[in-house]
């Protein structure tokens, strides 16, 4: 493409916030998403530090793999990002990282006041899904938490239904002492 944008330049959108000439670029040559510049940052880092929670969105709609850093995490949080936001999936960051074992950004995730119950489009909360990946300490740091045992998913199972081996029972043991 002719005057193709450079890394360095599509990182300077991201951080002065221009979604439109952005989202231009990008939808010309989707590689720009994942350069970097001269500091191994991307886009998404720029748009979260500068707090431009639209970008941010446009870059994680795009299917941009974050891991939901926890650096990333921590600059949206900083810049007053709800805990609680969800994608098109009724997901939250707390979801991903319960799937994940992200047991750091759990951490800061709960700090934030992040809501433990919240049902995703199939009905799991997180704990549902740590269960699932059998993700046994953000399983137990969630219910520590106050995530409940009991909430059934579209699919009528529990969380404790979803764990595999013992997982079930010590998180049983942690709510009913």
């Amino acid at each position: 493409m002719e005057g193709s944008v450079s890394n360095v330049e599509i990182c300077n959108l991201a951080y002065t916030g221009e979604l439109e000439e952005l989202k231009k670029c990008v939808l010309s040559d989707s590689s720009l998403v994942t350069k970097t510049d001269q500091d191994s940052r991307t886009a998404l880092h720029w748009a979260c530090s500068a707090g431009h929670v639209d970008i941010v969105q446009f870059l994680l709609n795009l299917g941009v793999e974050v891991n939901l850093q926890d650096d990333i995490a921590q600059i949206l949080l900083e810049n007053g990002a709800d805990p609680n936001a969800t994608d098109k999936l009724q997901s939250t960051p707390l979801h991903r990282a319960s799937a994940k074992g992200n047991f750091r950004l759990i951490q800061l995730l709960l700090k934030e006041s992040a809501s433990t119950n919240i049902q995703d489009s199939e009905g799991n909360t997180p704990l549902h899904l740590a269960c699932d990946e059998e993700r046994a300490d953000a399983a137990k740091l969630l219910v520590e938490h106050g995530a409940s045992i009991y909430i059934e998913n579209k699919e009528k199972m529990t969380p404790l239904q979803v764990a595999k081996g013992g997982l079930g029972s010590m998180l049983r043991r942690i709510v009913e002492g």
